[in-house]
């Protein structure tokens, strides 16, 4: 469950700050994110937060002392590390939200069929920059996508962003599964790197060697301004990465967290306090 907590971390910093909004179920008041295009079959973990909670609450005499927007925070920093990557220390504090916004969720979080620029774009307004971009992006060291995700790119994309082994191997793979067809398989599975369960420099290297998996992924090594620090990343073991990864991780977790008196400490991670 590493990436899938990670990723609920991210997309939840990404709408309306780190409040852990994206937990929320849908009621008549609350336009839950969990259906919304990048959420919809696709986020996953719930029912770990849960547990977590859960652990959490008894731990602190059965009350609810700890935030789940705190716990999401935790939970995607001991993914990582899990994992083999680096830790850094989690900043606390944070409060959740009583609101969700699909439409928020359908408008900010980065989609993977985004060029460069609409990445960027999408980094800025949540105040981080083009390092921070590319950072995060390496979240993608660890985990799988959904064939939907990708299957335009690993068929339909040209030889100046896509490698055409790569291409030719992915494609062999996909139709001896009979998956990934146009039209069917959307939810089968790819590893964003070659070896997803290991947070590792290994994204950075496919993508100077234009196999990444999403054409979001790939757009950061295609001839523009974050080719360098790509190339920085695939080296030196990644050192660099793991440092600026850890950082970029701290920044993300504070975009407008909310603290003293504005929003509260939810019982349960799926709904408001009554």
């Amino acid at each position: 469950m590493g990436a899938s907590l990670l990723r609920l971390h991210f997309h939840d910093c990404f709408v309306q700050g780190c409040d852990g909004s994206i937990l929320l179920d849908a009621t008549p008041t609350i336009d839950s994110e969990k259906t919304a295009l990048p959420n919809n079959n696709s986020a996953r973990g719930f029912e770990v937060i849960d547990m977590i909670k859960a652990e959490v609450d008894k731990a602190c005499g059965g009350k609810p002392v700890v935030s789940c927007a705190d716990i999401l925070a935790v939970a995607a920093r001991d993914s990582v590390v899990a994992r083999g990557g680096p830790s850094w220390e989690v900043q606390l504090g944070r409060r959740d939200s009583t609101s969700a916004s699909r439409t928020t969720a359908n408008n900010d979080i980065p989609s993977p069929f985004m060029d460069l620029p609409a990445l960027k774009s999408s980094f800025q307004k949540q105040g981080l920059n083009e390092r921070d971009l590319v950072a995060l992006s390496g979240g993608h060291t660890i985990g799988f996508s959904q064939c939907q995700f990708f299957r335009n790119r690993i068929f339909n994309e040209t030889a100046d962003n896509i490698d055409a082994e790569f291409a030719r191997e992915r494609r062999f793979a996909r139709e001896r599964r009979a998956s990934c067809f146009a039209g069917s398989g959307d939810a089968n599975l790819g590893s964003l790197d070659g070896s997803p369960a290991r947070f590792d420099g290994s994204y950075f290297k496919n993508l100077v060697e234009k196999k990444g998996l999403l054409h979001s992924d790939q757009a950061l090594f295609a001839g523009g301004s974050t080719d360098s620090v790509v190339k920085g990343y695939g080296s030196n073991n990644g050192r660099s990465f793991w440092f600026d990864f850890a950082s970029s991780m701290v920044k993300m977790g504070n975009i407008k967290p909310l603290t003293g008196n504005r929003g509260q400490i939810r019982v349960n991670c799926r709904k408001v306090n009554a």
